[in-house]
């Protein structure tokens, strides 16, 4: 599958029959199940959860989200992943891999990102799983470099990014092309890892 855009060369990027699971020590990425829509949705509702967010999602934004990413696991055989720790949370957010649907000056690429609900914070899940999709992402897709932003005061998900070995490309950091200007979360950080790096 090529993806191209104005920004940059195109980006080949692999395709699975099936959905891939990934497994850690303490933590199993995979396809979502029925039984997840509704701790999604309340997580999604969680003020705390999505205070880096502009809003929190109403129930039919967020089963929309999840819809998306069940059509993007099913097409790819990778992408948005359920998080699930095996005998202690049937259900602790996601961890995944995106095509931005937006231009900006590092697109076309792939970005990792993250979103658990609060009774998952503190643990190391994030970190843990986050470091098993970016391995899969520059081993088994092959790709050159993987990407992840947020807005500046999000301390928790910069330091996720940290401990997979992301670095925080300084000249990179860029108003998000999809959030009005003026909006107080417009500004994003940009981390990258590389390869090379890993």
């Amino acid at each position: 599958m090529k993806l191209a855009t104005s920004q940059g060369p195109a980006l080949v990027l692999k395709t699975f029959d099936g959905v891939r699971e990934l497994r850690t020590q303490r933590t199993l990425l995979r396809n979502w199940v029925d039984a997840d829509q509704e701790p999604w949705v309340a997580m999604n509702a969680d003020p705390d959860v999505r205070r880096y967010f502009s809003s929190v999602a109403t129930r039919e934004q967020a089963l929309a989200e999840a819809q998306r990413a069940r059509a993007n696991l099913a097409r790819r055989g990778w992408g948005p992943w359920v998080l699930e720790v095996p005998g202690v949370l049937p259900f602790a957010g996601f961890v995944g891999l995106f095509v931005p649907a937006w231009s900006a000056h590092f697109t076309p690429a792939v970005e990792i990102g993250w979103r658990l609900p609060r009774g998952a914070w503190g643990q190391g899940y994030a970190s843990e799983a986050a470091a098993a999709a970016a391995a899969f992402a520059l081993d088994m897709l092959e790709l050159d470099e993987l990407v992840a932003i947020t807005v500046p005061d999000n301390l928790p998900s910069r330091r996720v990014m940290a401990r997979i070995g992301m670095q925080h490309d300084t000249e990179g950091d860029f108003a998000h092309p999809a959030i009005a200007a003026d909006h107080p979360f417009s500004r994003h950080v940009l981390y990258r890892l590389r390869k090379a790096a890993v």
